[in-house]
């Protein structure tokens, strides 16, 4: 049993966050795998290697089929996700069709230039599939004392990084904390689940 953690990162920050994510899931017992999905390109010609230079693997429909629960993140870009992933999230009909992530805890994180970049809409967008392929979405609570007091990146939405206009801003306290929060819920949802774990 283990969550996939899928994400896209142009510049690090999202990757960043899926990581510490990744790690509020382990906190719970829960294995976490973080995946990646490749660049897309206006050129038809262009083709991503089949392992990435750095960081996660690439994700498979498999991955998504089998994963236990799901932490959905990307950069914001013009209030919704990259292409990237909705280009990986557009090839999913199969598992739609099988209903393979019917009643599976999802929850979605993004990080953008500014603080009103669009990360809400990009949260929100970011829900629209998984509410369509039937996962359970989970936001945020207030629980998350941070929450209340981030003068940065969080919403109960998800959780978010203002990550500066030359992307160059490291994660804050309170975003860390949050990722970590997020993380837990998800894992904690996934054991409840599944009370045989």
């Amino acid at each position: 049993m283990f969550a996939l953690v899928l994400y896209y990162s142009r510049s690090g920050a999202t990757r960043e966050m899926a990581r510490r994510i990744a790690r509020g899931i382990e906190e719970t017992g829960i294995e976490a795998r973080l995946r990646t999905v490749p660049e897309v390109s206006a050129t038809p010609e262009a083709v991503a290697p089949a392992v990435p230079d750095e960081g996660a693997p690439y994700v498979t429909t498999d991955d998504l089929r089998d994963c236990a629960g799901l932490a959905l993140g990307s950069p914001t870009r013009f209030g919704n996700m990259a292409a990237p992933m909705k280009h990986f999230i557009d090839t999913t009909s199969g598992l739609w069709l099988n209903g393979a992530l019917i009643d599976k805890p999802a929850c979605v994180f993004t990080s953008s230039s500014s603080l009103h970049g669009g990360q809400e809409s990009t949260l929100l967008t970011m829900a629209l599939p998984l509410l369509h392929h039937g996962m359970l979405f989970l936001g945020l609570p207030y629980s998350a004392p941070e929450l209340a007091t981030t003068r940065s990146g969080g919403t109960p939405y998800g959780v978010t990084h203002v990550a500066g206009v030359d992307s160059d801003r490291p994660l804050s306290e309170e975003e860390q904390a949050l990722c970590l929060a997020q993380g837990r819920r998800l894992g904690e949802t996934i054991r409840k689940l599944d009370p045989a774990r």
